[in-house]
Order: structure tokens, then C-alpha cells, then sequence
């Protein structure tokens, strides 16, 4: 039996491919899952026990400008996953990778059962994309905030912007881990700090600049993604 990643070239599915034995990490032209067929075709052509669904649309300006992209990927492959799983009485375990960002970001170190209010519309979509997975009998959200390893991709970054951040490669194992101890429900992977998006830039591009919202123009941002978990433990950033 093996565990289908969805997303498998992005910063996440990269590190879940790395320590996740059986793993099926099909490109796009393999598997696109805004087709419902090619997502039939696959879960039908495949001996699978797990689907960790990470494919998204993730940033927010791209979805602010294009929404029937940004719903037709976060919303529509969501689905499309879920009824095909549904469909399928293969018993498959669905773990969905979702954010902070569904929470306002005004108060920060959210829990699990703290109330969605999602700020802007990436954030929207991911939201439905739960609503979408509560369907299912046997799922798992897993809200986290993450970046890749790697050198900033902005010449500044907000010092009045939080978050209990983790890179991508802490948050694979912690995927790992609560898939192995085979949980359910929702769960937080949080790091055990929370910090400002400028010391997290500094950690991989110490000559990073800084910034704050005055600065910015474009769609509402979430301004405090820190989660807290009353499910699983904390997890240290990788330094």
C-alpha cells in the first residue's frame, strides 16, 4: 500500500518524499486533481492507503487577481480527492494540509477549536477545502504555517507580522508523526516560538530588511497566524 502525495514538487511534498516510505508523488501531467477523471484514474490505478493532499494555490495575491483559478485548485481538487476517495470504499486515510490563515490573525495562538474567520480569499479557499474534508469518514486537517529552507524570496520582510513558524522540513515530520500515532480530527503543528516574519527571514538571509504593513499595498493579510495546539505537542524550528 502506498501514500499518494499530492503537490509532491512544492516545499512541503519535497520534504514528505524525503522521510515517507511508499510514496507516490505523481507530476501534474500524471495527476491534475482540478480533473475529476485523471484523479479516478489514478486512485483506480493505484494501490493506495493514504492520500496527504499539499497541492494548492498558496499565494495571495494570485488568488485575489484570479479566484476562478484559486477555487477552481483549492476548493475543486479538494473535492474532486474527497468524492473520488468516497467513491472508492478502499478505507483510504485523507490528510488535508491546511493553514493559519483560516483564522483572523487578530488575536493569534489560535487552537484547534478556536473560530474560523478567514481574512482574505486563499484563506477562504482553504477553509471550504475542511469543509469539504469534514465529508469523509476517516480524515485528518493538519493547520500549520510554513516556509522552505532557502534564502528569502523578498528584499524585505514585516517585523509586524507573527507566527509560531516552522520550515517545511519540520513540519514533514510532524505530518509524519501524527499520521503514524494515526490521528484525526483537526491538529495544530506549530512551532514552539512565536515570531515575526523578519526573524524568520534573518534565520536563511541575514542581510534581510525590514518592513511593516504601512508599507504594503495589496489584499488583506493575515497579521497573526500563531497557532497553539491542545492536541499534539510543539515542535523546535530547525536551525
Amino acid at each position: 500500500m502506498s501514500i499518494l502525495v499530492t503537490g509532491g514538487s512544492g516545499a512541503l511534498g519535497t520534504e514528505l518524499k524525503k522521510i515517507l516510505d511508499d510514496i507516490l508523488a505523481p507530476t501534474h501531467r500524471e495527476l491534475d486533481v482540478t480533473d475529476k477523471k485523471s484523479v479516478e484514474e489514478y486512485i483506480k490505478n493505484h494501490d493506495i492507503d493514504t492520500v496527504i493532499h499539499t497541492a494548492a494555490l498558496t499565494h495571495i495575491r494570485p488568488c485575489e487577481e484570479n479566484k476562478a483559478l484559486a477555487w477552481k485548485t483549492n476548493v475543486g481538487g479538494t473535492k474532486n480527492l474527497v468524492d473520488v476517495v468516497q467513491d472508492a470504499k478502499k478505507n483510504i486515510k485523507f490528510v488535508y494540509i491546511s493553514t493559519a490563515c483560516v483564522f483572523d490573525g487578530h488575536t493569534g495562538m489560535y487552537k484547534e477549536s478556536s473560530i474560523p474567520y478567514p481574512e482574505n480569499f486563499y484563506a477562504l479557499t482553504k477553509l471550504i477545502g475542511e469543509y469539504e474534508v469534514n465529508k469523509l469518514s476517516e480524515y485528518l486537517i493538519i493547520r500549520t504555517n510554513f516556509v522552505a529552507k532557502k534564502r528569502w524570496p523578498y528584499p524585505k520582510a514585516f517585523t509586524d507580522r507573527f507566527g509560531t513558524y516552522l520550515f517545511a522540513q519540520d513540519v514533514a515530520q510532524g505530518v509524519k508523526d501524527v499520521h503514524m500515532e494515526n490521528m484525526d480530527g483537526c491538529v495544530h503543528i506549530v512551532g514552539d516560538k512565536k515570531i515575526s516574519m523578519f526573524e524568520l527571514a534573518k534565520m536563511t538571509t541575514p542581510e534581510i530588511e525590514p518592513m511593516t504593513i504601512k508599507e504594503y499595498s495589496g489584499p488583506r493579510l493575515t497579521m497573526d497566524m500563531s497557532l497553539d495546539t491542545e492536541r499534539w505537542k510543539k515542535y523546535k524550528i530547525s536551525q
